[in-house]
Parts: structure tokens; sequence; C-alpha cells
């Protein structure tokens, strides 16, 4: 499990990591299932309400196991709202209007999230950090494939500044130069060289590059926050019951004809569990999803407001 190594081997940088990660989880699971719970009202059953779970109290909404996923694995579930599909006034336009409200809810959180990111991102530097180099790049600071959003979001207090040849040669105009450096001349430089990413970070200096540094830690909150909205609501999108993504696709491709009893349900879940503990091919696709999704937006809105 990542968390407990991860408190075994850096225990402080795991726990900062959960103080991001709880008021994250705990917003984007209980806006999910309120948003649900709403839409149901909506459509003529008010279970959800009778139940007191049209609430903003997280303990109402979460699920254990889910909830433990969504801090081990980035994607989990909430307990299901209930609902009566009898007291729909449409029973298949409602079933699929409630099974999507929490997956746009998350997406409009996402996409909220993600331009308050851009905008806190140009106020955040000074205009000389785009001078660093090529990873330097607005992009590189918001996606979640950027060297530099992984920098922040882990808390280092450093910057990708671009492959060591390509530094050196502009630096230098010898590429040669690279070979006669040692880890005391890349220090005396203000630099860390990896050689196993073959990537300069500048040392101790992001708090120089800073506007407000203590924005940084807003930024840090919106990158926890964009990155679990949207994995949470891409993983829900799967047609694996209970997920909301098989009430959409039973009520448009099979006319809401599939029952599945609970009890088969539940054996799916831990079958899926299962799955996704000792393998890491569904994790490693919605993941590749994620980026993608996540990549286009960002570029997307940079493009807007000509910052690309």
């Amino acid at each position: 499990m990542g968390i407990l190594s991860g408190l075994q081997s850096d225990p402080r940088g795991t726990l900062i990591i959960l103080l991001y990660n709880a008021p994250a989880i705990l917003i984007a699971l209980t806006l999910h299932e309120l948003a649900h719970g709403y839409v149901a009202l909506r459509c003529g059953d008010p279970t959800a309400q009778m139940m007191g779970r049209l609430s903003f109290n997280p303990l109402r909404h979460l699920d254990p196991i889910g909830t433990l996923f969504m801090f081990l694995f980035g994607f989990g579930w909430a307990k299901p709202v209930p609902v009566n599909p009898r007291n729909y006034k449409n029973f298949r336009r409602d079933d699929i209007l409630v099974s999507l409200a929490g997956i746009t809810m998350n997406l409009i959180l996402f996409l909220c999230a993600t331009c308050f990111m851009v905008g806190l991102n140009q106020l955040l530097w000074k205009p000389e950090v785009w001078q660093l180099g090529s990873l330097t790049t607005p992009g590189e600071f918001l996606r979640f494939d950027g060297m530099n959003f992984y920098s922040i979001l882990s808390g280092e207090n450093s910057l990708v500044v671009e492959k060591a040849n390509q530094y050196l040669q502009s630096v230098n105009g010898n590429q040669a130069y690279l070979s006669l450096l040692t880890p005391a001349k890349y220090r005396s430089m203000g630099l860390v060289y990896t050689a196993a990413g073959d990537y300069y970070f500048t040392a101790d200096v992001m708090n120089g590059y800073l506007r407000y540094p203590w924005m940084v830690y807003i930024q840090r909150f919106l990158m926890y926050f964009t990155r679990i909205n949207l994995s949470l609501a891409l993983f829900n999108l799967l047609p694996i019951p209970p997920l909301d993504g098989y009430h959409v696709v039973n009520d448009i491709f099979l006319r809401g004809r599939l029952h599945i009893p609970a009890k088969v349900i539940n054996v799916i879940m831990i079958g899926f569990m299962i799955l996704l503990y000792f393998t890491s091919f569904i994790s490693t696709a919605i993941s590749t999803v994620v980026y993608t999704v996540q990549g286009a937006v960002v570029n997307g809105i940079l493009a807007v407001f000509g910052l690309s």
C-alpha cells in the first residue's frame, strides 16, 4: 500500500500529502453523493431527503472501503444514495439524470478548480521563472504529467529546469562541459543533477521565484482537488455495478432490463477491488485517461487566455 510504505520511508512527507488529500476527498465525495440525492428529489424521489442524505456532512456519505481506495489509488466511491425509481416522473430519463449527477458535479468542480489553478499560477510566479528553461512553462506547472507539477505537488523546494545537456550547452556553448562537472560544482551553481532522469533541479531557490510564497499552499490543494475530482468522475463512468456508468449503460443500451441482485454486486465489487490491488492494468488505464483529459483541458484554458 502506498500510504503505509510512505509512512515508513517518509512519514513527514506522507502526512503532509494526507493533510491536502483528506479535505479534497471529503469535499469531492460529499458533493458527488449530494448531487445524486438532489437530482433524485427534483425528479420526484424524496428517499434521499427522508433518509438524511441531502447533507453536507461527509460522515453521512463516506463508504469506508471506497474512501480508503481514494487515498490508496486516487479513485474510489462513496456510499450510494438510496433512491426509489418508482417515484421518478420518467424512469429511464430520470435514472440517467440521477446516475450522471455525481459525475457532472465532480467535472464541474474539476473545471472550476482548474480555472482557479491557472489564474493562481500566473499570480504565483515572477516573470523571470519563464526564462529558466524549456520545462518552466505554464503547462509544466499545471498538467498532471508536468515535471514541475510533481515538484510542487510533492512539496519539494526546487524547480525542474531542463535536460542537463541542453542546459549546459545553452549556458556554456560546450556540451563536453557536462563530463567535467562534479556534484560539488553542481551545488556551487545552485543546481542538482539527477543522473537517472538527466534533469537539472534548481536547489532551494523556488521561493525566490514566487511572488507570494504562501499561495503555493493554496495551489497545492487545488492540484490535489482537481486530480481527485477528475479521477472520481472518470472512475465512476466505468460500466461496473454499482458505479454510475453501469446505470447509464443499462438505461441507454439495455433499457433498464438488467437487474443484478445486491449479493452479486457485492461479489463483483470484491473481485474488482482484488483486481485493482494486485494488478496495475486498470489503474494505469484510468491514470492515462485522466492525464489525457486534464492535459487537454489545461491546454485549452491556457490557449483561451493566451498563456500557452
